[in-house]
């Protein structure tokens, strides 16, 4: 079994209709799906890909393989950490500096991400019959760009015991609409579909997207978040850059009244409403844990 692969261009064509239904299927039934053709060109790809690795080996490998995690993988299994060496890039912090053509590449990149999470959310509106805009004005808290928009960049170096620790640790993401590109030669990353583990199987230039906690809030349960991992590897170097358009912290997210009467039910027995900012601080603590507990201790508005 493999997750659903979209051919993104088609919105604009004649099989609009027919793409729109593949869509909602994907966020219905999946969570996770891979765009192709979603407008951003193979030229930008490759070079994020350059920049990204040539950060790692110039900037990360060495202080990597000197970590307390390498040093610490000596035969007994490893629970709360991840074979993962990760930094975020936010409008306003300090990026690496030392790799020719970084900061150009990924600021361009982000960009075009944030560009195709804004459209992959009017595809949501539309196929939730939600107004335009809807989601993003939830996340935006309004009119303003108040949204928060974060990019990953992660590798997990190959793994001499991956037996022994886990790439990245089993959860959903707190968050709204996440794009992914992963790498395009090693594989790792899972989702969890009817009780089984099944590959995100790597595609050339791909965008994978997944739905987060507040998408299935705001859907009131229509979008389900996965619970998603990523398997250390014994060789191969596994690249992944996860942009994630997430609610301002000032958010207040509730499930979408349209949505709560279609239903026909009260939205306290469905999904709260709450700040975001209250969710992320209780997620922080409860992130490889069950999340509909989450959902119902987060301090209702």
């Amino acid at each position: 079994m493999a997750i659903p692969v979209f051919d993104f261009s088609k919105l604009d064509g004649e099989e609009r209709a027919q793409t729109l239904a593949q869509l909602a299927n994907g966020c219905e039934e999946w969570g996770f799906f891979q765009l192709v053709n979603h407008g951003i060109s193979d030229e930008l790809l490759e070079r994020v890909k350059k920049v990204s690795s040539e950060c790692f080996k110039l900037e990360r490998e060495e202080e990597f393989k000197k970590s307390a995690l390498v040093k610490s993988l000596n035969g007994q299994k490893l629970e709360n950490v991840d074979w993962e060496d990760v930094f975020t890039l936010l409008d306003d912090n300090e990026w690496p500096s030392k790799t020719p053509g970084f900061k150009e590449t990924m600021t361009e990149y982000r960009t075009e991400l944030k560009k195709l999470a804004e459209r992959i959310m009017e595809v949501m509106d539309e196929n939730l019959g939600l107004p335009r805009g809807y989601i993003k004005k939830a996340f935006n808290g309004g009119e303003e760009d108040n949204a928060f928009f974060g990019t990953k960049v992660s590798h997990y170096p190959p793994c001499p015991q991956p037996e022994l620790v886990t790439g990245l640790r089993a959860h959903t993401d707190a968050g709204g609409v996440i794009l992914l590109f992963q790498d395009d030669q090693v594989g790792g990353l899972q989702i969890l579909k009817d009780g089984q583990w099944i590959d995100v199987q790597p595609l050339h230039n791909s965008i994978v997207i997944n739905t987060g906690d507040q998408i299935e809030v705001l859907s009131n349960g229509l979008y389900k978040s996965v619970w998603h991992r990523v398997l250390a590897t014994p060789t191969g170097n596994r690249r992944s850059i996860a942009s994630f358009y997430n609610p301002s912290l000032k958010a207040t997210i509730a499930p979408a009244p349209q949505l709560v009467e279609k239903a026909n039910q009260e939205v306290d027995q469905a999904y709260p409403k709450f700040v975001f900012g209250d969710y992320l601080s209780v997620y922080a603590e409860q992130k490889f844990l069950p999340k509909e507990p989450r959902f119902q201790s987060v301090r209702a508005v």
